[in-house]
């Protein structure tokens, strides 16, 4: 086995300390971006620690959002009703790309994938329950995810 088959992708994004810094300048991004702003609010405090912890259980680490921090519901909930558009979507991947090249969340291309491919399934799961008027058109996924 190689050491990339006996470490969660959460080691390999640097665990808690890697994802929370690459969420921090993240968030830095999106709360001053026009199109993205009106989403977040005035700039919640909660969000980087909410994302941090989800982040960390979907790539292996602890299950933390879903213990302590209210799970998919709760997330389900934050994204009812925004109506999140295809620009605004992709902008959220763009930045969250930026943000892990420009912070090093790993020097691993793959990895690095493996990461934009998650954003853009979270985002299409986001942005359908945004639009959801009732729970039949919800996404299918309604669970935190595991990842890859």
């Amino acid at each position: 086995m190689t050491d990339t088959e006996t470490t969660t992708m959460y080691e390999r994004l640097g665990g808690e300390a890697g994802i929370r810094r690459t969420v921090e300048a993240f968030y830095a991004s999106v709360l001053i971006d026009p199109l993205l702003q009106p989403l977040f609010g005035e700039g919640a405090a909660h969000h980087v620690d909410h994302l941090t912890a989800f982040l960390s259980e979907v790539f292996g680490g602890a299950s933390r959002y879903t213990d302590e921090l209210g799970g998919f519901a709760t997330l389900l909930a934050a994204h009812r009703g925004l109506a999140i558009t295809d620009e605004q979507r992709q902008r959220f991947i763009d930045l969250f790309d930026a943000a892990a090249k420009d912070q090093g969340l790993s020097e691993d291309p793959a990895v690095l994938t493996e990461v934009h491919d998650y954003m853009v399934f979270g985002t299409e799961v986001a942005q359908v329950n945004s639009h959801a008027e009732d729970d039949a058109d919800l996404h299918p996924c309604q669970e935190v995810p595991r990842w890859p």
